[in-house]
């Protein structure tokens, strides 16, 4: 074992031992960072219009602070745009991270030297709990791919800005730098596609133990990869790959298609940053769900998923909530985001300690007509039916159709990727039909009631979906597409793109 792998088992030890401590000890630690925002940022602007001074309890704060969307803040950003300090927390924030906003367009969200610490440090955190755990290190000596949007910043305002992954690339730790690739130079290719040939040539060549990044990026670099090399897996092209560190989306149904490209099975680490913060990580490979990360500059707030677009939804601290039920996600943070609903819907799997499974997307469902299809829901659904039918897709996307051109009931229409030639159509249609019932009371209801018909099938050409986030200028980085939407402009668009 080399000196950097032995102390990395140190290292590792003495930090779960710290994230043990505070894990254990839940209420206490959030109360402790809800006291700290408070009385932090009591004399920003934000502080002064809602009454911070006079906040001494959860309930003084939800009485002075209501929920809040990115559109309710946006006053405060502008004036924090052209320079202004000390609106959402003392001083100017470090960088903006700029996201892709639905509603809203382009968001600017503060990310202040607090919270880009606790970024760094919670990514850290995960790889050193796996450390811990399985006592594997041999992935320390090799070179790790981080596959991630550009670190250049647009200096044109007051606050340099930047995508969220770009940011943290300027502040990884020193003794990551070495064995980290692709180049700074590459890093900034702004074309996904030239960007991935770059990234290509330089790590063929290395021996390459620890790739990272969004699923369904990370696979079209290898299909790149074994198409450049003619080899029959990535395992002969990296034969010391080791482990994967993944977020951004459900990794299982790209699971089994994931593992065929590599040519075995391999460890992962999943993690949930988001521009807003870094919510939870994994920090053990036999539990499920991620550890919510309550230690960091972040004081979290639920609210019931299916209450959401009340007048008066419930409003709940960690103490108050339940296992196996969704919830809305709110932030509290020290890069000065106030009651901001971040738009995800979370799962607790386990209250001892609290780890969390993401459900979906508040705004991303199917509930046409008044089932309330989620992300959870389809994910398992097509995870069950593969395994069933023995098909791969590589992507998905799920619409209703309330009016078919042909008449007849209405359904829900999946537009569906195969990794292959698509066989068995009709039969893994059904499938996915059950699958969806057995998951969703509500569509099985609607489905035995006569009122919507079987799932249909539209087949997406490979490499259709990349084709139609390049399309929409989407392509690559930290870019989604959403697999559930609530009417049909998507599907609309991805019908050019089918077989």
């Amino acid at each position: 074992m080399s000196i950097k792998a032995s102390l990395g088992l140190v290292f590792a030890k003495i930090i779960c031992k710290k994230i043990a401590k505070w894990s254990s000890n839940p209420i206490e630690t959030q109360q402790q960072v809800f006291n700290h925002l408070i009385a932090t940022a009591k004399n920003t602007a934000f502080g002064n219009d809602h009454h911070f001074s006079a906040i001494k309890t959860y309930e003084d704060f939800k009485a002075q602070v209501p929920v809040k969307d990115y559109e309710d803040i946006k006053t405060y950003i502008e004036r924090i745009k052209k320079g202004e300090e000390n609106v959402l927390w003392p001083g100017l924030p470090n960088y903006f991270s700029k996201t892709s906003g639905t509603t809203s367009g382009a968001k600017y969200i503060p990310n202040t030297k607090e919270s880009l610490n606790y970024q760094v440090e919670a990514a850290r955190n995960a790889i050193l709990c796996y450390i811990n755990e399985t006592k594997k290190t041999d992935f320390i000596n090799g070179k790790m791919i981080f596959l991630q949007g550009s670190p250049e910043l647009d200096n044109s305002l007051k606050v340099p800005v930047g995508r969220l992954s770009g940011i943290v690339a300027h502040h990884v730790p020193k003794y990551l730098q070495k064995n980290r690739l692709p180049s700074y130079q590459t890093n900034c290719i702004d074309d996904w596609e030239t960007k991935i040939d770059a990234i290509i040539e330089e790590t063929l060549p290395e021996k390459m133990t620890l790739i990272s990044g969004i699923p369904p990026w990370v696979q079209m670099y290898f299909d790149r990869i074994l198409e450049k090399t003619g080899k029959k897996n990535i395992q002969e092209v990296f034969p010391n790959f080791s482990l994967f560190i993944y977020g951004g989306v459900n990794f299982e149904p790209y699971r089994a298609k994931f593992e065929q490209t590599i040519g075995k099975k391999i460890d992962s680490i999943e993690t949930y940053p988001a521009s807003e913060g870094f919510i939870a990580f994994q920090d053990t490979q036999t539990q499920p769900g991620l550890l919510l990360n309550i230690n960091a500059g972040i004081f979290f707030e639920f609210i019931p998923a299916d209450e959401y677009f009340n007048d008066q939804p419930t409003r709940i601290s960690l103490k108050d909530v339940e296992l196996n039920k969704n919830y809305a996600l709110i932030l509290n943070t020290n890069a000065g985001l106030w009651g901001y609903s971040i738009g995800d819907t979370v799962k607790f799997v386990s209250l001892n300690p609290y780890r969390i499974v993401v459900s979906g997307r508040i705004k991303h469902f199917t509930s046409a007509f008044g089932e309330h299809v989620i992300g959870e829901e389809v994910d398992f659904a097509i995870e069950q039916a593969c395994k069933v039918i023995n098909v791969d897709v590589n992507e998905f996307h799920v619409a209703p159709q309330v009016t078919p051109v042909s008449g007849g009931m209405a359904y829900h229409e999946w537009f569906i990727e195969f990794s292959g030639e698509p066989t068995k159509i009709a039969e893994f249609a059904e499938e996915l039909d059950k699958q969806l019932q057995n998951k969703n009371s509500y569509y099985k209801d609607l489905r035995k009631g006569e009122m919507l018909d079987c799932i249909k099938i539209t087949p997406i050409r490979l490499g259709g979906f990349n084709d139609y986030m390049k399309a929409e200028g989407k392509l690559g980085g930290q870019n989604k597409l959403p697999r559930l939407a609530n009417d049909r402009k998507i599907a609309e668009n991805l019908i050019t793109f089918a077989k």
